[in-house]
């Protein structure tokens, strides 16, 4: 790099930053979420501002988004090469810039592990390319609250793209600070807002006329239970998780977004016992979460591919298990954040293998919109 640019403010910043992310990387071993680590290490240190967390973290997130191409570079480099593929052009002085580290001109080729286990329908090269750029904020707007969401938006000048209920918006826009979270928008990825279309679909076949019981058995935080609560408007709900803190929260979400007629329970879901059968049961189980990887880039580097074993013998654990809690001609909504064959289409098929029926499934392509990657099946129980 010649001198000017090294007296140029930004490129000094940028090299600051960049040797900071490179300290910080090289003390990462993957056993906890880069966020939280980085996280940690800011408090840790702190000299750095806000804007400098920011971009020394974006930088750390652009070495993990190559995976694991180019293995010839060092660190720095790699973080370079990675800032650059982030973005469709840049100025001519940046690209001098780039030009000065002596990069590879090759795209990247080992971005994502296991490539050839995808469902049916993903484009590899289209998908593994996503994850050089950092997926959008999705917002759902909650019924009843559009005008007034939109409102405080544009009052705030804040550019959003607004398709149906689904609000788009820039991931560095602090949206608490405009609007109510979980009573007028939930912070909720597009492709699991897609989801919806499975629990309309169960709302048209389902022909029990009876307020229906339903019971999320991974319920996590609780998103996919308002989801159903906003479309079903009416149902008797139960809720349960392994973890109890994760209840806690969720009862506190509940409140905020006014989700008043449910009971909650902590349990296993490969061995809970609700005590009742149930016309609805919501599985958003746990998987590799391979499919929103673009949020969590260090995947890319420390999955190891045959851990998708464990986690498909815990999801058919899960589904032998809550099937038995079906009524006679119930319907399960299966869902996975993953990409990976045997975590979804693979399940359905040990699914019908015991009885249930298809009625439909979606592979929510999340990839072209900056977006999640998903997997939900609506099934139906023997009469």
């Amino acid at each position: 790099m010649s001198n000017t640019k090294i007296q140029d403010p930004v490129f000094r910043r940028f090299y600051s930053h960049l040797n900071s992310a490179v300290t910080i990387l090289q003390l990462y071993d993957g056993r906890i979420p880069f966020a939280h680590f980085v996280k940690n290490y800011f408090s840790q240190h702190k000299k750095f501002g806000s804007k400098d967390r920011r971009q020394i973290s974006e930088l750390c997130y652009c070495y993990f988004r190559l995976g694991r191409s180019y293995p010839q570079l060092a660190t720095g480099q790699k973080i370079v090469k990675g800032y650059w593929l982030s973005k469709a052009s840049w100025p001519d002085e940046w690209l001098a810039f780039f030009d000065s580290f002596h990069l590879p001109k090759e795209s990247p080729d080992h971005i994502f592990p296991a490539v050839h286990s995808f469902s049916a329908g993903i484009n590899n090269d289209a998908f593994t390319r996503s994850h050089l750029i950092q997926p959008d904020l999705f917002l759902r707007v909650r019924p009843g609250h559009k005008g007034a969401v939109t409102d405080k938006l544009k009052t705030a000048d804040i550019p959003f793209v607004l398709t149906d209920d689904s609000l788009r918006l820039s991931n560095s826009v602090r949206v608490e600070d405009l609007v109510r979270l979980n009573q007028e928008v939930v912070v909720q990825d597009l492709s699991s807002q897609r989801v919806a279309k499975l629990l309309q679909l169960y709302q048209t076949v389902n022909k029990n006329e009876m307020v229906p019981l339903v019971w999320d058995c991974c319920a996590a935080s609780g998103g996919k239970s308002i989801l159903a609560n906003d479309i079903l408007q009416q149902m008797e709900l139960t809720v349960s998780d392994i973890r109890p803190t994760i209840l806690f929260n969720l009862k506190k979400r509940f409140q905020e977004a006014r989700v008043k007629n449910y009971r909650a329970f902590v349990g296993d879901a490969t061995s809970a016992n609700p005590g009742r059968l149930f016309d609805l049961i919501i599985a958003d189980v746990p998987c590799s979460g391979s499919g929103t990887w673009a949020r969590t880039p260090e995947q890319l580097l420390y999955f190891e591919p045959g851990s998708i074993d464990a986690f498909v013998k815990l999801q058919s654990s899960i589904t032998a298990n809550i099937i038995q809690y079906l009524k006679p001609g119930g319907y399960l909504l299966y869902i996975t954040c993953s990409v990976f064959e045997k975590e979804n289409e693979g399940q359905v098929n040990l699914l019908q293998n015991k009885g249930l029926q298809l009625v439909e499934q979606l592979v929510l392509k999340g990839y072209k919109q900056k977006a999640d990657t998903m997997f939900a099946a609506l099934m139906k129980a023997p009469m």
